[in-house]
């Protein structure tokens, strides 16, 4: 073969091989421009959602503040004048802020608020706190089925082991005790004093299931449980009522 022939050859052969590492490196990119996309668009959706819970639970926390204003408010009495003379006058007399001649008055007050906070941002820390509030509200004013369907829904956004989640379950049981319906309530406090959750209180929660049986006419059941709190809970402050009910 020609000295020409040969070089044109090799020639031929460095352009293919040069052309071949073109494309390679052309694909190359365009699959690393692709994953870097894919990267770029998938951070930036993570960093929107970030944001967006983040302003979520600042907005849920300013309507949960809001409502606690009303929650906590002091109760100030109206009254005709002052208790002793050169005491200045209840404050509810003079329209003063921020405060309610009843705690029926206060919590007629926060309700709506609660609830508005609950309603937005159902499954936030925030929104479980208000809905809780809410619940305890309806109980204190006597809406009883209302409290109760509440409290429901407390624990089921506020997930079991949760400080919520006990404290709504307690506060159905007390409610259902205040309704009159004790065969509910005994349930209720029955199902606490099984759970393995050792946060809960048991000794309380004994104590509560024997004056449901009480109040349900259960004696029997009653003296069992008031026995069982005083053998199992020898130092709880609740043994010496226990034991006073025993005795009676």
């Amino acid at each position: 073969m020609k000295t020409r022939e040969r070089r044109q050859l090799k020639e031929n052969e460095l352009a293919q091989m040069l052309t071949t590492a073109r494309e390679r490196f052309d694909k190359s990119k365009r699959t690393v421009t692709g994953l870097l996309l894919a990267v770029i668009v998938v951070a930036g959706a993570v960093g929107g959602t970030i944001a967006w819970r983040r302003q979520s639970e600042s907005r849920a926390e300013q309507l949960l503040g809001e409502a606690m204003v009303a929650f906590n408010a002091r109760v100030v009495p109206v009254t005709a004048a002052a208790a002793e003379p050169g005491e200045v006058p209840a404050a509810a007399t003079i329209g003063a802020t921020g405060t309610f001649p009843t705690v029926a008055a206060k919590l007629n007050a926060a309700l709506p608020k609660l609830k508005a906070a609950a309603d937005a941002y159902p499954d936030s820390e925030a929104g479980v706190t208000a809905r809780y509030h809410y619940a305890s509200s309806l109980a204190a004013l006597g809406r009883h089925d209302e409290a109760v369907k509440t409290f429901d829904e407390v624990v089921a956004r506020a997930g079991d082991g949760s400080l919520y989640s006990r404290m709504a379950r307690l506060g159905k049981a007390d409610t259902l005790v205040r309704a009159g319906k004790h065969e509910a309530a005994i349930a209720t406090w029955k199902e606490l004093a099984s759970s393995t959750d050792e946060a809960l209180p048991k000794d309380a929660i004994l104590m509560e299931l024997g004056k449901a049986y009480q109040a349900a006419g259960n004696a029997e059941e009653a003296r069992k449980t008031f026995t069982q709190l005083v053998d199992e809970h020898p130092a709880s402050p609740y043994t010496a009522e226990a034991r006073a009910a025993l005795g009676s």
